[in-house]
């Protein structure tokens, strides 16, 4: 199963509209996780033209009143995925995004907040975040694919764009 990862969209606050690689990253997914900061409705139906769409609240969420769960989990092939924004202190702190991924009683965590990519196993915990497409924080615009084969798990980085090079870009992780 493909699932498009993405988080911090920040549309129309940040961005007028997301950048077009996204969508053509995004075009053989079969689901998409949304791990919010998404800040327009606009933004989740135009990803549902792609596939489902499951987001969760970020907290420029709430300031704009986009009523969206807090967190989400989700089965994909037998595993089980969460979907957090992932407002820890410090940010993108993995000990407590794994006590998080703990609570939720996941196998896979997928966070937002800090607006960088990063996959780490933490214990039996795969934590993902896949950054952010229209305002990365010292980094790449990014969003993420995750593959998931018989409880074999692929995830991929996409560029979609940056300051220096706009061309489509993979990196790949296995886990």
């Amino acid at each position: 199963m493909l699932i498009g990862l993405i988080s911090d969209t920040h549309i129309p606050d940040r961005m007028r509209e997301l950048p077009e690689k996204v969508f053509e990253a995004f075009k053989d997914v079969e689901m998409i996780l949304h791990a919010g900061d998404v800040t327009s409705q606009e933004v989740i139906e135009k990803l549902e033209e792609i596939a489902p769409v499951t987001a969760i609240q970020g907290n420029t969420d709430r300031i704009v009143g986009l009523n969206l769960p807090k967190t989400a989990v989700v089965e994909a092939e037998e595993l089980k995925i969460g979907v957090i924004h992932g407002e820890v202190y410090p940010r993108a702190d993995t000990q407590q995004l794994h006590y998080l991924a703990k609570q939720l009683d996941v196998d896979i965590l997928v966070s937002g907040h800090s607006h960088q990519p990063k996959v780490e196993k933490v214990e039996d915990v795969l934590l993902i975040n896949p950054g952010s497409p229209t305002v990365p924080r010292l980094a790449d615009r990014t969003v993420m694919i995750l593959e998931i084969n018989k409880k074999e798990v692929d995830v991929e980085l996409v560029k979609v764009g940056s300051p220096i090079c706009s061309s489509l870009d993979l990196t790949r992780f296995k886990h």
